[in-house]
């Protein structure tokens, strides 16, 4: 009897793609999820390393999107 071989090679490329996928999704939703704290932390780091409090800006991130969509433009000041 005769085992007919498979192309498993292939098989494991999409497997890969499908798992780069999955991770990707991941990082947008846990990015999404944190990205106002992440914004707060950055802005911390930013003032102790001698920025000024006018080059932070601690608004919403989904503030920031709603004007970006109004506008078009980014009016931070």
């Amino acid at each position: 009897m005769r085992v007919k071989k498979t192309n498993a090679k292939g098989q494991a490329v999409v497997e890969y793609i499908i798992i780069i996928v999955i991770v990707a999704i991941a990082a947008l939703v846990v990015l999404g999820a944190f990205s106002d704290r992440l914004r707060a932390m950055i802005a911390g780091v930013t003032t102790s390393l001698g920025g000024t409090e006018q080059t932070v800006d601690a608004g919403s991130s989904l503030q920031k999107l709603k004007d970006l969509k109004e506008t078009g433009t980014d009016t931070t000041p």
